[in-house]
């Protein structure tokens, strides 16, 4: 019998084979904070019980606040550079930057050219890599992400009108209409090497929610909304021109302008590229094109790392090691697209589109089409606060149609969930995801629809809430983990179409489970293992750090806590004085 044969590579790591199938699910909502039904206010004894951890909550607004005055905004954990701050291309310097520059010893540079849409600057051209310039104050999300980030704030705002924090809300809500005046575009966060990609599509809903709640207390400001209107249409018209669009689907897709690894992730996550070209090579049926091979005196046009791989017999005996001939090899220029691409859509890292997400630009996302869909409601309310009933109507029709395109290529009435489409391949994804209560936030969704997902809650419900899939890959953005934001949304949607029994149940998983890690360690993290109601993790795929703070889940705590009825928020107060239970472990994080 032949010797079994095995394979070494050069800067080898072992990694798991990981069981694929795949599926989309959405959850994002309609506009304006959704009414919810009216939790009753409870006596102060009764809330005594979570006053540590709302007081947590309230001091984290300001310290994770950042702004251009402060030393502290420039430090980027994810990039071993020294300090730069860049302003857009031939504007004068601000007297707080001069003040700056003095204190915090930082270097004030100008991008090399005016920016009209992403993808005009070549960022690789820009070093070292910096901070970009904001007027207002901003909330970041905590420890490693020290950056003002794209669909962060849409949540951590939902926490700031929560919370009464009006003014730092509308800040906010500005910086992004800055950032699409002077940067492009809404971007993935405000660092230079972000210029090449966006993030979802949330600045309409942010800037509904903070007008909204600005006219309920005396301050609406035509003015405000004039500019909201011409910047939220130029963002949204990037989303709906090549490259952005999935084919001819009349749908749209994630797409990063830039080519080859990202740089934050070459610094910041632990050999992720290595563990992927080491998964494609004992995979070959899903490599796809995603491994080229280094030829001698073949130029292969991609950057990255080369790796290589010799496969060689297992000696028997005092026999000699005989080996195959060493193949050195890249991943390749689409599995790059690919993966800044998914970074474009916040789910860094799942399984979801293909291994590792290479295959994200591939396909036609159910979250980001519900977010178009809202963006697109939304411009049509705005222009009626306008008076502008022509726009209006444009923006009506145009909701309408792709309203009608999700449910022709994004449900599937059989197994009643809403999935990705890869409009290359042109089938539908399998992969159940949480992404399929996004239209039920969006409120695009039929009734018939919401009830079918409401019926496959069992697929996603876990002991401390929702996970993100039933696929356990080693990957964040999979089962076991569950995120406040995606709860925030999902439980909305569910509240928006009536199943408030399954909406309170939820929150009140989720509350529970990260009220008792914060019982237990002092903390508030960006994600849970909602399996074992932990904030322990065990992220194999992608930075490993679950980090502190934090910005969604804050906000995460203090919506879903509104959304309950009366006697459970009683309950879980009750629930503050009990011993924490054994088994769970700390995390391993950073502090705020």
């Amino acid at each position: 019998m032949p010797a079994p044969q095995v394979s070494k590579m050069c800067r080898r790591s072992v990694f798991r084979a990981f069981v694929l199938r795949l599926l989309v699910l959405v959850t994002v909502a309609r506009g304006m904070l959704i009414p919810l039904p009216a939790a009753a206010q409870s006596t102060p004894a009764q809330r005594q019980e979570l006053k540590p951890i709302l007081d947590y909550i309230s001091t984290a607004w300001d310290t994770l606040t950042r702004s251009i005055t402060d030393c502290q905004s420039l430090v980027d954990p994810k990039m071993k550079v020294a300090a730069v701050l860049y302003l857009p291309a031939g504007m004068a310097e601000p007297v707080a930057v001069r003040q700056l520059s003095r204190e915090c010893n930082v270097r004030i540079e100008h991008l090399p050219s005016e920016i009209h849409r992403l993808g005009e600057v070549d960022t690789s051209k820009i070093q070292p890599q910096g901070l970009l310039y904001l007027e207002n104050k901003y909330v970041v999300p905590g420890g490693r992400f020290n950056e003002m980030y794209g669909w962060d704030s849409y949540f951590i705002i939902r926490g700031l009108v929560r919370a009464g924090r009006l003014e730092l809300a509308r800040g906010m809500v500005d910086n992004f209409f800055f950032e699409v005046e002077h940067y492009g575009a809404m971007l993935n966060a405000n660092r230079t090497y972000y210029l090449t990609r966006s993030q979802p599509p949330f600045l309409s809903s942010m800037f509904v929610d903070v007008y909204d709640a600005l006219k309920k207390s005396g301050h609406g400001d035509t003015a405000w909304l004039a500019r909201a209107y011409a910047d939220l249409e130029k963002d949204y018209e990037m989303w709906n021109r090549d490259p952005h669009l999935a084919g001819d689907t009349g749908l749209s897709r994630y797409y990063d302008f830039g080519e080859g690894p990202p740089a934050e992730a070459l610094q910041d996550e632990t050999g992720i590229y290595r563990k992927v070209a080491a998964y494609f090579f004992f995979h070959p049926g899903q490599a796809d094109h995603y491994i080229v091979e280094n030829l001698p005196g073949v130029t292969e046009p991609v950057a990255g790392a080369a790796y290589t791989e010799q496969v060689c017999e297992v000696p028997l005996a005092m026999a000699r090691e005989e080996c195959q001939k060493r193949q050195e090899f890249k991943l390749s220029s689409d599995y790059y697209k690919g993966d800044r691409s998914m970074r474009e859509s916040g789910f860094d890292v799942s399984f979801r589109f293909g291994p590792f997400g290479a295959a994200t630009h591939h396909y036609a996302p159910v979250c980001l089409n519900s977010l178009l869909y809202k963006t697109e409601k939304d411009l049509e309310q705005i222009s009626r606060w306008l008076g502008h009933a022509t726009d209006a109507e444009k923006w009506s029709k145009r909701a309408e149609q792709r309203k009608n395109l999700i449910a022709r290529y994004l449900w599937d009435d059989k197994a009643g969930f809403f999935f990705d489409f890869d409009w290359q391949t042109g089938q539908r994804s399998s992969y159940r995801y949480a992404t399929t209560f996004y239209p039920l936030w969006a409120g695009l969704a039929t009734p018939e629809q919401a009830k079918a997902i409401v019926t496959n809650l069992p697929a996603f419900e876990q002991p401390g809430g929702l996970a993100m899939s039933t696929e356990d890959t080693g990957a964040q953005w999979d089962l076991p983990y569950g995120w406040g934001n995606i709860e925030m949304l999902a439980v909305d949607g569910l509240r928006r179409y009536g199943f408030n029994d399954d909406a309170d149940r939820i929150s009140y998983e989720f509350l529970s489970m990260v009220a008792e890690n914060f019982r237990r360690d002092g903390n508030i993290r960006e994600k849970y293992n909602v399996v074992a109601r932990s904030s322990e993790s065990h992220v194999e795929v992608g930075y490993q750090v679950n980090v502190v703070g934090f910005g969604w889940t804050n906000a995460a705590f203090l919506e879903l806590l509104h959304g309950l009825p009366k006697d459970m928020v009683e309950r879980l107060a009750r629930e503050q004085d009990q011993p924490v239970p054994a088994g769970g472990k700390q995390g391993s994080g950073t502090s705020r």
